[in-house]
């Protein structure tokens, strides 16, 4: 029985594009990165996909990394698999876990899978090879129902990496690969590596109502948690997205956050996430607005859930790398010092066994929660939408520090100006 350790909710996951990473795009220049990005508080580095991409259907000039023909090699214009061994290694000895992406519900069109084993795709009604999803037209899907051999040697693929010392797996769009196969693939793992963290890119609900819809196998959230530790936070995108797009009030997505609590297992670590490679930045979002992108970061550090930092996301860049090109991450304001005073308070015990309480604010734009135990109660609240006015607030009359810039908050008549800060209490039992 998967029991997923509640201190997962303490971890910092910082995913690195290895290509825009760096001007020179490689494992080695990444390595002299490692110092920097450890002091981010971070725990676990992730890497997008890092294996030789395919040419045929090829996007862009340099083509999609979840467009993959080999899984058991290195691109080699990131550097050789001695390269990616001497970053594990280092990764290792900076105190940190390294984290692949695995994609495993399809590969390019020119894989060595497609060439070895044809048998194990999915096919049209014509006999060709394709893929079930009408835009991804760079890749072909595997078929799970074909063959049980495809099973065993994706679960070996996995093991090798973990043999190699590879502390977890983000698995690309979990849910449309079949939940059986994940769990003989973690059974597997753990025989070499039974800590191995699991990372479920699971999709979001209309997602899987389509696929479903049109007749194939789709897992719901609720059910990757069966096998895996972590899940993204799709089920709130929607909610995230429609709100910085003023389609929809945040009260929205304060209640999905809440509900949270109600449809997930006990052990449930969800992954909170501003931004990352699909998606766009949040300094994008908010045009720049340097109290917004402070407000929603400390908002996705004050949650019941691990946090991913996109690379890039700690200098408030205001663009998503084209994922086709090479395109250097952009540097805006440097808010390191920010998240690395989160990444302190986040790390504390309360944040990952504590309860927590999702508040739905009467004036729309402000993030209201706190979570305690036996000893201590924190309270934290983000002025997302730079909203005026005054916070009714359970707490005793009285000033208090904020934990984030150590200002003075002042509680009058059970109620609490607005700050346009994002601000952070502890009260002592």
């Amino acid at each position: 029985m998967k029991k997923t350790p509640a201190k997962y909710r303490n971890l910092i996951v910082y995913q690195v594009f290895v290509r825009n990473h760096t001007p020179q795009g490689t494992f080695r220049a990444l390595i002299d990165d490692l110092e920097r990005i450890r002091s981010l508080g971070v725990d676990i580095l992730y890497l997008l996909p890092i294996h030789p991409i395919g040419v045929l259907n090829r996007k862009g000039s340099l083509g999609s990394p979840y467009s993959i023909r080999d899984y058991r090699a290195i691109n080699p214009e990131l550097g050789t698999m001695a390269d990616f061994r001497d970053l594990l290694s280092a990764v290792h000895s900076h105190g940190m876990k390294l984290m692949m992406d695995i994609v495993f519900n399809h590969t390019s069109r020119d894989s060595e899978l497609l060439r070895t084993h044809p048998e194990w795709f999915y096919r049209d009604a014509s006999g060709t090879a394709t893929n079930r999803v009408g835009d991804w037209w760079d890749v072909t899907d595997f078929d799970f129902s074909r063959d049980k051999a495809l099973w065993k040697e994706l679960a070996e693929i996995l093991s090798g990496y973990a043999a190699m010392g590879v502390d977890g797996f983000r698995c690309d769009v979990a849910s449309l690969v079949p939940l059986g196969f994940w769990s003989l693939a973690r059974r597997t793992v753990s025989r070499i590596n039974p800590k191995v963290i699991w990372l479920s890119e699971s999709v979001h609900g209309g997602f899987v109502k389509y696929i479903r819809d049109r007749g194939f196998e789709a897992g719901s959230e609720a059910e990757m948690f069966s096998v895996f530790d972590m899940a993204y936070e799709y089920d709130l995108q929607p909610y995230y997205d429609d709100y910085l797009k003023g389609k929809r009030p945040l009260r929205d997505y304060l209640e999905a956050l809440a509900r949270q609590e109600e449809i997930y297992p006990e052990d449930y670590v969800k992954m909170s996430n501003l931004e990352n490679h699909d998606f766009e930045r949040i300094a994008a979002y908010v045009h720049g607005d340097p109290v917004k992108i402070r407000n929603w970061t400390a908002f996705a550090f004050f949650q019941k859930a691990a946090v991913m930092l996109y690379a890039g996301q700690e200098y408030s860049s205001d663009r998503k790398p084209d994922l086709f090109e090479r395109d250097p991450v952009v540097r805006r304001e440097d808010i390191s010092p920010l998240i690395r005073r989160l990444a302190e308070i986040k790390k504390r015990r309360v944040f990952a066994e504590g309860i927590w309480n999702v508040r739905v604010p009467e004036i729309d734009g402000v993030a209201f929660s706190t979570v305690e135990n036996a000893t201590e109660k924190w309270v934290g609240i983000f002025n997302v939408g730079q909203a005026e006015g005054v916070l009714p607030i359970d707490l005793p009359d009285g000033t208090y520090r904020d934990r984030i810039a150590g200002k003075r908050i002042r509680v009058r008549d059970g109620k609490l100006a607005l700050p346009n800060e994002p601000i952070i209490l502890r009260l002592g039992k």
